[in-house]
C-alpha cells in the first residue's frame, strides 16, 4: 500500500453543536469552506479537540462522511476510529474508511491502563493495521489518556507496511528524536501533536503538525513549517515564541471550550461544547481574548 505523505499542518477540528446538543452540519461546512482558504495539508475528524468520545459512532461516521464533502481531493481527510477494544476499533475504522477517510488515527486504549503494555499495544496496533484498508497513525496523547507509547513499541510498529506515522501530544522532545532516527529507514512520519513545540519537533524529525492552534492560526503555522523545510530557522522560531501562550490557552490551560471560544472570537463557528464539559467563564473569555490580541491572532 502505498505511503501517505502527513508532512505539513493538519488542525483537529472541534466538532461544532447547536443550542440543543445535536451536531451541526452546517457549520461544520462553513468552517471547513473557511479553512479550504488556508494552506493546510488536511484535517483530523472525530479528534480529542473533536470531542469524539462524547459521540456516538453513528455521528462519528456521519461527521467524516460530511467533511469528506466539503474537503477538497487533494487535502488529507484523517479520521479518529479509536476505541477501548481491538475488535471495535478494527469495526469502527472500516466505517471510517468507508465514508471517506484516507487515514486512520488510533488513541492508544486506556481504560485498563495497568495492562496496556508494550506487547498489549503492539499486539492492538498490529491487529488494526492488519485489517484496515487504509493506513494507520499511531497516537500518544498522556494528557488524556495517561498512557504515553513507549519508544520501543513505536519503533516496533514503524515496520509494519499499513503503519504511517505517529502524532505525538507527549511532547518529549528527546524522546520524538530518538523515534524519528531509529525509524527513519522505515518511512516512518511522526506529527508534532501541539503547535507549542511545533519547531522542536521538525528539529529533531518531525514532517509536520497536528495542532489545535491551527484551527485559528493556520496560515502562521504553516509559514512556520515551510519556512524551517527552507532552512530558514530563524524565522520559524520569531513565528513560534509568539504562539507558545496562545497555544496554551486553546490547550491545556481553557482546552476545548477555549478553542471553541477563540473560534468565535475570530469569526469561525466555536460552538457550545457537550456536557459534562462546561464553557469558557466570562472572566475566562476576557483573558483569552487577551492572549489572542497579545499573539497578534486578532
Amino acid at each position: 500500500m502505498p505511503t501517505c505523505s502527513l508532512a505539513g499542518i493538519f488542525p483537529p477540528i472541534p466538532t461544532p453543536f447547536k443550542a440543543n446538543g445535536q451536531v451541526d452540519y452546517d457549520h461544520l461546512q462553513s468552517n471547513l469552506n473557511r479553512w479550504n482558504q488556508e494552506p493546510l495539508a488536511g484535517y483530523v475528524v472525530c479528534g480529542s479537540n473533536g470531542e469524539y468520545i462524547y459521540l456516538t459512532l453513528d455521528e462519528r461516521v456521519e461527521l467524516i462522511r460530511a467533511a469528506r464533502k466539503a474537503i477538497p481531493k487533494d487535502r488529507l481527510l484523517i479520521a479518529g476510529s479509536g476505541m477501548e477494544s481491538t475488535r471495535d476499533t478494527i469495526d469502527l475504522t472500516r466505517r471510517m474508511a468507508q465514508a471517506g477517510a484516507a487515514v486512520a488515527i488510533v488513541v492508544t486504549p486506556c481504560y485498563y491502563r495497568g495492562r496496556m503494555t508494550a506487547a498489549a499495544l503492539e499486539q492492538h496496533y498490529g491487529q488494526v493495521a492488519d485489517a484496515s484498508p487504509i493506513p494507520v497513525m499511531l497516537y500518544s496523547v498522556p494528557a488524556n489518556t495517561g498512557i504515553d507509547l513507549p519508544p520501543q513499541a513505536v519503533i516496533n510498529l514503524a515496520k509494519h507496511p499499513n503503519i504511517i506515522g505517529l502524532k505525538d501530544s507527549g511532547g518529549d522532545i528527546v524522546k520524538i528524536g530518538y523515534m524519528a532516527h531509529e525509524t527513519s529507514s522505515d518511512g516512518f512520519q511522526i506529527l508534532a501533536g501541539s503547535a507549542g513545540f511545533l519547531l522542536a519537533g521538525l528539529a529533531v524529525g518531525a514532517v509536520g503538525g497536528v495542532c489545535a492552534l491551527a484551527n485559528i492560526a493556520a496560515a502562521r503555522l504553516t509559514r512556520l513549517w515551510e519556512s524551517f523545510c527552507q532552512g530558514n530557522a530563524m524565522k520559524a522560531r520569531e513565528i513560534q515564541l509568539p504562539l507558545i501562550e496562545a497555544n496554551t490557552a486553546v490547550t491545556s490551560r481553557f482546552g476545548v471550550p477555549g478553542l471553541k471560544a477563540a473560534m468565535d472570537m475570530l469569526g469561525y463557528y466555536g460552538g457550545p461544547v457537550r456536557s459534562p464539559l462546561l464553557p469558557l467563564s466570562e472572566e475566562d473569555k476576557a483573558t483569552l481574548w487577551d492572549i489572542l490580541a497579545k499573539a497578534g491572532l486578532r
